[in-house]
């Protein structure tokens, strides 16, 4: 048996805060900085509120018999199709149909999912 000292080549922390820049562990390890940046992806959201749309569009005629209001939904869904095909589209037409078919997707969890994600979308494209 050898008593060599034990390498501890790892990092332990006992409570407190901790603030941690660039690390480098274990033997000959070395840490590099420089400068960092990060890109925000771009989301073109208007192309993918008219893709939620047609999601819509499906579990609307899957669940159609457990929703209520009868064509109403499918009139909001032409209202919300044909306003995004706008050049400049109209925040106050694009929320009002928005409310209405969240109201008429409540029972039917995933329609309801799907026009949160579609109104989530559309305030994207808004700028709120």
């Amino acid at each position: 048996m050898t008593n060599e000292p034990v390498a501890n080549h790892g990092v332990q922390q006992f409570g407190g805060h901790s603030q941690v820049g660039n690390q480098a562990i274990g033997q000959h390890a070395r840490a590099v900085s420089g400068p960092v940046g990060f890109q925000q992806l771009a989301v073109d959201h208007q192309a993918l509120a008219v893709e939620l749309l047609g999601t819509v569009e499906r579990l609307l005629a899957e669940h159609r018999a457990a929703l209520p209001d009868g064509d109403t939904p499918q009139l909001e869904v032409r209202r919300l199709r044909e306003e995004l095909a706008e050049e400049s589209p109209e925040p106050g037409v694009l929320r009002r149909a928005l409310d209405r078919l969240t109201a008429i997707a409540a029972p039917v969890a995933p329609l309801a999912v799907a026009v949160a994600e579609l109104t989530t979308a559309v305030r994207g494209m808004l700028g709120n």
